[in-house]
C-alpha cells in the first residue's frame, strides 16, 4: 500500500475554492482552520474562498483575522485578495473598512472597482453607490454588465426611474443580447420604480427567464397592491414548472394581504413550508397583514402570540391599523402597548390608540393618551420625501412635509 501523500498548499487551495462556491462555506472554513493546524502556509488563493466563506457565515472574527494574515503575508496589495476583503466587509456590513481599503490600494482594476460599487449598493447606499460610480467613470474604469446591475439596484432603491431608463439604453446600446442577471436587475428596478408596464416588457423579451426573474415580479406586484396579477403570475410560474423560493412566496402573501384572502393565504403558507422553506418574520408579518386586513384581528394577535419569532414594529403597525378599521379596541390596545414599549418616541402610535378611542366614542380615554403624550414629551415627527431632480445629475432632496 502506497505511503499517504501529505495534504499540499495546491490540494488545500482547490477544495476551500470548491467548499466556497459550492453553498459549504462553514466546511470551508473547518477545511482553513484544519489547514493552519497542519503547518500549511496559505497564499493569496488562499484568502479570497476564506473571506467569501467568512461573509456567509457571518464571522466577523475570522474575516479580521484573515485580513491580519493578508497584511502579514504581504498579499493585501494583490487585487484578487483586496477585491474579496472589499466584498467581504461589505457583506458583513461594514462599508467604512471597505472604503478604507480601497482608498488604500495603490492600484485598482476593473473588479476592485466593481466590488466596491457593489458593495455600496447592496449595503443600501445607494446614493453612495451614485457618487462613486461618477469616480469610476472618471478613472475610466471598465463599465460591464456587473457594473449596470450594481447601478440598476441603486436607481432602484432611490425611485429614480429617469437614471434606470437611461442605464437601460446604455445597456442596449453597449451589450449584445440581455444576460440573465441583467434582465433581472432591469424588471427589479422597473417594479421599485413602480413602472410595472416597462417591467413586464423587459420580462418578456427576456431570453430566459429564472426563478429571480419571476419573483421580482410577483413581489412588486404583490407590495403594490396588484393581487390579481401576482397570484397569476405566481400559478403560471407554477405551471412553467419553475420552484418558488422564499421571495416567491413573499411576493404571493403580500398579494393575499393586500386583497384580504386569508383561505388562499393559509393554503401559501403551508405549501411554502410543505417544500422545505422555513417562513421568515416578513413571511408571518403577511399572514398577521391579511388576517387584520380581513377583519379577523384577534385571530392575527393570536398569530402573533403563537409565532416562533417575536412581532416587530411593521407588523405590529399594520395589526394597529386594522384594529381601528375594524374598531377592535381591546386588540388596539395589546398591540399598542406593545408598540409604545418598543418605540416609546414615536407619536403616531400614542395618536392611533387616541383616535381608535375617540371612533368608539370613549373621549376620556383619548384625552388620557394625548395628556400622557405631553408629560412625556412625544411630538409629532415631521415628514420628509425623496425627490429625483434632474435626469443628468444624481442627487437628493429631502423636504419637511
Amino acid at each position: 500500500m502506497p505511503p499517504v501523500q501529505p495534504a499540499t498548499l495546491a490540494s488545500f487551495n482547490s477544495v476551500l475554492a470548491s467548499l466556497a462556491r459550492s453553498g459549504r462555506p462553514a466546511q470551508a472554513l473547518r477545511t482553513f482552520r484544519d489547514m493552519l493546524a497542519r503547518g500549511v502556509r496559505p497564499d493569496h488563493f488562499t484568502l479570497p474562498p476564506v473571506l467569501r466563506s467568512c461573509t456567509l457565515t457571518g464571522a466577523a472574527g475570522l474575516a479580521a483575522t484573515s485580513h491580519a494574515l493578508a497584511v502579514k503575508l504581504g498579499a493585501q496589495e494583490n487585487l484578487f485578495v483586496a477585491s474579496a476583503l472589499v466584498l467581504c466587509y461589505a457583506g458583513l456590513s461594514n462599508l467604512p473598512d471597505a472604503r478604507r481599503l480601497f482608498d488604500g490600494m495603490r492600484e485598482r482594476d476593473a473588479v476592485l472597482w466593481t466590488s466596491m460599487l457593489s458593495a455600496y449598493a447592496q449595503g443600501g447606499k445607494p446614493e453612495e453607490a451614485l457618487r462613486f460610480f461618477g469616480g469610476m467613470v472618471a478613472a475610466g474604469a471598465e463599465l460591464d454588465a456587473v457594473v449596470m446591475v450594481s447601478l440598476l439596484l441603486a436607481c432602484g432603491q432611490l425611485g429614480w426611474r429617469h437614471h434606470g431608463r437611461s442605464v437601460h439604453a446604455f445597456c442596449i446600446r453597449r451589450f449584445i443580447g440581455t444576460p440573465l442577471s441583467l434582465g433581472n436587475a432591469l424588471v427589479d428596478m422597473y417594479v421599485k420604480c413602480g413602472d410595472f408596464a416597462f417591467a413586464e416588457r423587459v420580462f418578456a423579451e427576456m431570453p430566459r427567464r429564472d426563478v429571480i426573474s419571476w419573483s421580482a415580479l410577483i413581489l412588486g406586484h404583490g407590495l403594490n397592491g396588484r393581487s390579481d396579477v401576482a397570484l397569476g403570475l405566481f400559478d403560471r410560474m407554477a405551471a412553467e414548472g419553475i420552484q418558488p423560493n422564499s421571495v416567491t412566496f413573499l411576493g404571493a402573501l403580500s398579494a393575499c394581504a393586500h386583497s384580504g384572502m386569508v383561505d388562499r393565504a393559509y393554503a401559501i403558507f403551508e405549501a411554502m413550508k410543505r417544500r422545505g422553506i422555513q417562513p421568515e418574520l416578513k413571511h408571518y408579518s403577511c399572514m398577521a397583514d391579511a388576517l387584520g386586513r380581513a377583519g379577523r384581528v384577534v385571530e392575527a394577535v393570536k398569530f402573533m402570540e403563537e409565532m416562533p419569532f417575536e412581532p416587530d414594529e411593521a407588523m405590529l403597525g399594520a395589526v394597529l391599523a386594522a384594529c381601528r378599521v375594524h374598531g377592535e379596541i381591546e386588540a388596539a390596545e395589546w398591540v399598542s402597548k406593545r408598540l409604545m414599549d418598543m418605540c416609546p418616541v414615536k407619536s403616531g402610535y400614542y395618536m392611533s390608540l387616541a383616535n381608535i378611542y375617540s371612533d368608539s366614542g370613549r373621549y376620556t380615554d383619548a384625552e388620557r393618551i394625548r395628556g400622557f403624550m405631553k408629560e412625556v414629551k412625544v411630538n409629532k415627527l415631521p415628514g420628509y420625501s425623496s425627490v429625483e431632480l434632474s435626469i443628468d445629475r444624481f442627487h437628493v432632496s429631502r423636504n419637511r412635509v
